[in-house]
């Protein structure tokens, strides 16, 4: 019978297994701490002695009864025991949760019969007010089918099909019963909508592979085909797909809720944004341009209008090789904003955007600090606004090497916004400031700071630059490879990538070897395909791969090299073959889910 315990210890778990109320338990006299002191130490013979000599009432009392049972455990006297706990209930009918130490003893005798017919007994003389207590007891005891069987059969006794679902939907997941974990979950938020926060945290802790997700989805569109009045299937439906990077069908999900709840393309806002921040430009596109459209002159309308051309800008600028012509459009079309929106602090985002592209992008550094010091100098423009600009100035006196003005800057983000994710990025950005001079001494006491940062991002980032640091001095104190390599990173950051390129050429030629070799191999790569050499950044990324000793940037290098596949050469048998090795050789890469979502969507799926 699945779920008998057995093993000579098993009434050390019979201390949890009867938790009657301690109001019953007799005096606590000296007799009887010494004889759980002879338990404690396993002297069985001398405890059970000693529980032998109270009264009979005193030897069922709550507070004694599992300390004695433990002690003719200990002997094997399971015919005492069993009359002991009988004893115990004809003095407290009432405590059911005796009927489950009573079929502990006869599992514990290696009967499994006697002990699944007891606790069956247990099970159908169950009282509502009992419910809790036996199936703690189950619990405690790890008999976890009998524990779900408890929670069903009070769920019988209530009259109500999502009562103790909480529960059941824990034991389930502890089972590894996901296609339970998807009917109790979605029954309780069928009946109570007010469930959803609750449903989607626990399917989001209890659903971990594939398979469970895409039969949640399977399961989730059924229901809203059937129940298209139903928003909760549509909420939860949305939220598994942005889970799973599907923001195309996120989109569908967020027009109908939008649609259903009148709130003027609120949703769809959201699930574009987060789309654009996960570099789904298509679909971030395509949402931006549905609220544009169908909600012109609506409260959305002029954020979505901004997002739009930043969305379209993010593609310009991620496919290699960029286009300088395609950037110039972008240019107009932030012009043309502007020009319908008007030059105030909620078009500021666009001057910002405006400023990036000129100076970075198309080496426009005079134009591009003008516009920012039009923001920091606008009337009414609120605080976090003037310090974004403030940040974007001191990155364009980066790429001026101007570092004097740009620390300045940084450090009065940091001083205004001190303990929030600005102030932090302001931090972070000094840090790397220091790590560019090949000050990392005082680069890493900025980041050690912000390794406790709030925010995610700004806490890995800071984690990634300090474990560089700490990596690269602890042989070399000095930090002479360091320091090259830092200075390479500013020349990408300034954009300047051919001088990068004979940087990191020079670094791997004069350090062989070196800790850093495979950082530069990572980074040289990313660079040639910037440049659209792609049969370089292959072979370069094949020298992570194909080396063991690179193993910390190979799921990187892999996933990288699935993308160049993909996107640039457009092999789609290739990157296919890339995404599953990547997903097989490292499942716990932070690039799984969206290898996982590429892998299908070039399978047709």
């Amino acid at each position: 019978m699945r779920g008998i315990v057995r093993g000579a210890g098993l009434l050390a778990l019979l201390a949890g297994a009867a938790p009657a109320a301690r109001a019953q338990a007799p005096a606590d006299d000296g007799s009887v701490q010494l004889a759980r002191e002879y338990e404690r130490k396993g002297e069985h013979e001398k405890a059970a002695y000693l529980f032998g000599r109270l009264r009979a009432d005193e030897q069922t009392a709550p507070n004694v009864l599992p300390d004695y049972l433990a002690a003719l455990q200990g002997l094997r006297r399971t015919k005492d025991a069993e009359k002991l706990v009988k004893r115990a209930i004809k003095q407290r009918p009432q405590d059911q949760t005796l009927g489950v130490t009573l079929g502990l003893i006869s599992a514990a005798a290696g009967d499994s019969a006697a002990a699944g017919k007891q606790w069956e007994r247990v099970v159908q003389l169950l009282s509502p007010e009992q419910v809790v207590p036996v199936a703690n007891s189950f619990q405690q005891a790890r008999l976890l089918p009998w524990t779900t069987r408890t929670y069903l059969r009070g769920r019988q006794l209530a009259g109500n099909e999502t009562e103790y679902a909480p529960q059941l939907i824990g034991l389930y997941t502890q089972q590894g019963q996901t296609d339970k974990v998807l009917v109790e979950t979605l029954r309780l938020v069928r009946d109570d909508e007010q469930q959803l926060p609750f449903v989607r945290n626990m399917l989001q802790n209890n659903l971990q592979d594939e398979a469970a997700f895409a039969t949640l989805e399977k399961e989730l569109l059924t229901q809203v085909q059937r129940n298209p009045d139903r928003a909760v299937y549509s909420e939860l439906l949305l939220w598994l797909q942005v889970q799973r990077r599907d923001f195309t069908g996120a989109l569908v999900q967020a027009k109908a809720l939008d649609r259903r709840s009148r709130t003027q393309g609120r949703r769809v806002l959201e699930v574009a944004e987060i789309a654009r921040r996960n570099q789904d430009y298509e679909s971030a596109i395509a949402g931006f341009e549905y609220i544009t459209r169908e909600y012109a002159g609506q409260p959305f309308y002029a954020l979505a209008r901004q997002r739009l051309v930043q969305a379209r800008e993010d593609q310009v600028r991620t496919t290699y090789p960029v286009s300088q012509t395609q950037l110039r459009g972008l240019l107009k079309e932030y012009e043309q904003v502007l020009t319908d929106l008007g030059r105030t602090p909620e078009t500021a985002p666009v001057l910002r955007s405006m400023a990036a592209l000129l100076a970075f992008q198309l080496g426009e550094q005079e134009p591009a600090m003008k516009l920012l010091e039009e923001v920091i100098a606008m009337p009414r423009a609120s605080l976090d606004v003037v310090d974004q600009a403030k940040i974007d100035l001191a990155d364009i006196y980066v790429l001026r090497a101007e570092p004097w003005e740009a620390t300045l800057l940084y450090s009065q983000v940091e001083k205004s916004h001190k303990d929030t994710p600005l102030g932090y990025d302001a931090k972070l950005r000094n840090a790397r400031l220091s790590y560019f001079a090949g000050d990392f001494k005082l680069a890493k006491s900025h980041l050690d700071i912000l390794k406790q940062a709030t925010t995610r991002e700004i806490a890995n980032d800071a984690m990634q630059l300090s474990l560089l640091i700490t990596d690269n001095t602890a042989q070399d104190t000095s930090g002479v490879a360091l320091r090259d390599y830092a200075a390479v990173e500013q020349l990408v950051f300034q954009n300047k990538v051919p001088e990068a390129l004979r940087g990191l050429d020079a670094l791997l030629v004069k350090y062989p070897g070196h800790a850093l070799q495979d950082e530069a191999w990572f980074l040289k790569a990313q660079l040639l395909r910037r440049t659209s050499d792609y049969a370089g950044a292959l072979a370069t990324l094949e020298r992570i791969t194909a080396n063991p000793k690179y193993d910390v940037l190979s799921d990187d290098a892999l996933f990288l090299a699935a993308s160049i596949q993909q996107e640039n050469l457009q092999d789609r048998e290739k990157a296919q073959q890339l995404y599953q090795q990547l997903i097989t050789k490292y499942p716990g890469s932070i690039f799984v889910a969206e290898a996982r979502k590429r892998f299908r969507q070039l399978r047709g799926d």
